[in-house]
């Protein structure tokens, strides 16, 4: 057992009534700074022959897998995986180059059944799917945090008040497409899986203590079982600084904008932010400029950008100018569930009040089970039960409707009863 090991194995969890405190200080003082893998530095996996041996090893393996990944988000379009870090008892770690091995399905397919750990799952279970790589298990350590009440459940904060190490926290916003990847980048990686599974046992055993370890074990069954995200309805109409646009003409002009530099970005494979900033889309939107001279003089359009440029962005502007009414954008969206909830008090009196006796029963209920309100019941679920609720109010009812919209059987069990009083109180 190696001094990693050794510490973490003598270190008990530090809670409070299930909620640990940012001040704790760890029982053996303060977090030792954890500076190298256990086994070092693994070389970069990037051939298939170099793959295969990673999947015969980690096939022959045992316990769960810690797995991780790193993508270049704000340098590369899209949010692929450009290194994938693995380590299971028996096997070690591996650092896996997506670039020079794309398909890893052979590895995702040697580790079924195995339980995957990951922190802030739904973050990377995308690029791993794109990869090859589902899981059919997971245990997820940032929720698993905040179910037992951490207040800081990043994962330097985690392993620091846990298991009592302190992890580098330098280059977690590099560019990771960057090849060759330095060393002191792969050391980061590969100490972003070194205590994972360690982390992982400590907070089951939390869990368990505080009674809610079937709620996260269905927490992870859903995440693993949860189809991909469709993709975005109008995705233009979240460019920052959306709000000053007020016109249809206008919003036409963010929407070619948007599109012309995603097809830029997707073509040059950077991300879209270093093709044209949000700012100035918006800014060519409210200005509609006559011509590539008025452009010019845009802030976002200045003297780096070309002519070239600066012409292919006058012709969006020019398309959306040129559009009839009848294609020009309507301003906001179609809901696809109730109005905003300060909208209420006057489309809706009644629901108005039975969204304020539900929300202020949830957080009650959140604060004294010691985790966040939106794991006990997301707020989109509350808000439309209690703008639609049953015709027939009553925990069968309520229970079919929150079911309905996906909440899990624990928040079923644990909700129903206050919005059922929620409901009854206001009718």
């Amino acid at each position: 057992m190696t001094d990693a090991q050794d510490t973490a194995s003598d270190t008990t969890t530090r809670t409070t009534e299930g909620a640990p405190s940012d001040a704790e200080v760890p029982a053996h003082g303060l977090p030792t700074p954890l500076l190298e893998p256990r086994e070092g530095v693994p070389p970069v996996v990037a051939s298939q022959d170099a793959l295969d041996d990673v999947i015969a090893a980690f096939a022959a393996g045992r316990g769960p897998v810690a797995v991780d990944a790193e993508r270049a988000s704000g340098y590369r379009y899209g949010q692929r995986a450009y290194l994938v870090q693995i380590r299971r008892e028996g096997a070690g770690t591996a650092l896996i180059d997506p670039v020079g091995c794309p398909d890893l399905s052979g590895l995702g397919k040697a580790l079924t059944g195995t339980e995957w750990i990951l922190h802030a799952a739904s973050q990377d279970l995308p690029c791993l799917r794109d990869i090859g790589m589902r899981p059919s298990r997971l245990f997820d350590t940032e929720l698993a945090g905040r179910l037992a009440g951490f207040p800081r459940v990043g994962l330097g904060a985690m392993v620091e008040s846990v298991l009592g190490y302190a992890l580098e926290k330098g280059h977690s916003a590099v560019d990771w497409s960057t090849r060759p990847l330095p060393d002191p980048w792969l050391r980061y990686a590969a100490l972003d899986v070194e205590l994972l599974v360690d982390l992982r046992d400590r907070l089951e055993a939390e869990l368990d203590r505080q009674g809610k370890l079937g709620w996260a074990l269905e927490e992870f069954t859903a995440i693993a079982s949860a189809p991909p995200a469709p993709p975005r309805k109008d995705p233009w109409r979240r460019t920052s600084g959306m709000h000053k646009v007020r016109r249809r003409r206008q919003m036409a002009v963010v929407r070619e904008l948007w599109t012309a530099r995603d097809r830029v970005a997707q073509r040059r494979d950077v991300s879209p932010g270093k093709v044209l900033s949000d700012a100035a889309i918006i800014e060519a939107a409210l200005a509609l400029p006559p011509n590539v001279n008025v452009l010019s003089s845009l802030s976002g359009f200045g003297q780096r950008m070309s002519r070239r440029q600066l012409e292919q962005w006058q012709a969006a502007v020019d398309r959306a100018k040129a559009l009839p009414e009848s294609e020009l954008p309507q301003p906001g969206q179609a809901l696809a569930g109730p109005p905003p909830p300060r909208a209420w008090a006057d489309k809706d009196p009644a629901a108005a009040a039975r969204l304020s006796s539900a929300r202020a029963a949830v957080s009650a209920l959140a604060e004294e089970l010691h985790l966040p309100a939106e794991n006990l019941i997301t707020p989109d679920t509350v808000r439309r039960v209690c703008w639609e609720p049953p015709s027939l109010v009553g925990p069968d009812a309520i229970a079919a409707a929150l079911s309905g919209y996906g909440a899990r059987a624990w928040q079923v069990q644990l909700v129903t009863p206050l919005l059922v009083t929620a409901m009854t109180a206001q009718s």
